[in-house]
């Protein structure tokens, strides 16, 4: 891996609500991190509007994701998100918004990406203002095996909003700043979040599917319903 830890072109954003981290989110950062050689910033999401409350709150999912990544090079956590839901109370967590900021921050000639799964690609066209994603960003998206995107079968609206968007290599997201969509050749990890909770909750065998340190905090507190003893 050649991290290029400064001076990197390319901004690399990999959103999520992280309740709770696991296996799954590290191996696409990973394999995002060492493709395209630039650091990823993980967003935890404060009020993700695309889904139910989390099981835990901000602070213990900053937490977790904190521990996660731990003394891993090139994966960094970004609170962004947090902070701002300080000063907008009650607005969801738009992604628009997070790029929105990031391009005052950066301006609009930087190379920007967002790193997601191919379910949440699949999902865009019900993200808020969606069809202005790729005004600000980048998508590189993870293959899930058998997909409608590993089969070529995007939904209509989606293929068409698409269609011209694909590139066929990492160095077309550093030649523009935005509009280019990537597929991250890396098979996505059968886990999920969800299966985590309800492993958890139902006394499954749930801590082989999170970093040992995330598995010790939600045994500690409680967390999705815990009934293990430390």
């Amino acid at each position: 891996m050649d991290v290029r830890e400064t001076g990197a072109s390319l901004q690399l954003f990999y959103g999520g609500t992280f309740d709770p981290v696991h296996h799954g989110h590290l191996a696409i950062a990973r394999s995002a991190r060492d493709e395209l050689a630039v650091p990823v910033r993980l967003v935890l999401a404060a009020d993700p509007p695309h889904r139910a409350p989390p099981g835990a709150d901000a602070g213990q999912r900053a937490a977790m994701l904190q521990l996660a990544i731990a003394g891993e090079p090139g994966l960094q956590v970004d609170l962004r998100e947090l902070r701002r839901a300080q000063w907008q109370p009650g607005r969801p967590s738009w992604t628009i918004d997070t790029l929105r900021q990031i391009r005052a921050e950066i301006g609009m000639q930087v190379p920007v990406a967002l790193l997601m799964g191919a379910d949440s690609l699949l999902g865009l066209p019900g993200w808020h203002e969606w069809e202005h994603l790729l005004d600000l960003a980048h998508i590189v998206v993870a293959e899930r095996p058998g997909s409608a995107l590993d089969g070529g079968q995007l939904p209509p609206l989606l293929a068409a909003h698409l269609h011209g968007a694909w590139a066929s290599s990492a160095a077309e997201l550093d030649a523009a700043a935005a509009g280019r969509v990537l597929r991250l050749r890396q098979p996505l990890h059968a886990g999920s979040a969800t299966a985590v909770r309800q492993m958890i909750a139902s006394g499954g065998p749930w801590q082989s599917q999170v970093p040992e340190p995330v598995a010790a905090f939600i045994i500690e507190n409680g967390l999705y319903g815990c009934h293990v003893s430390p």
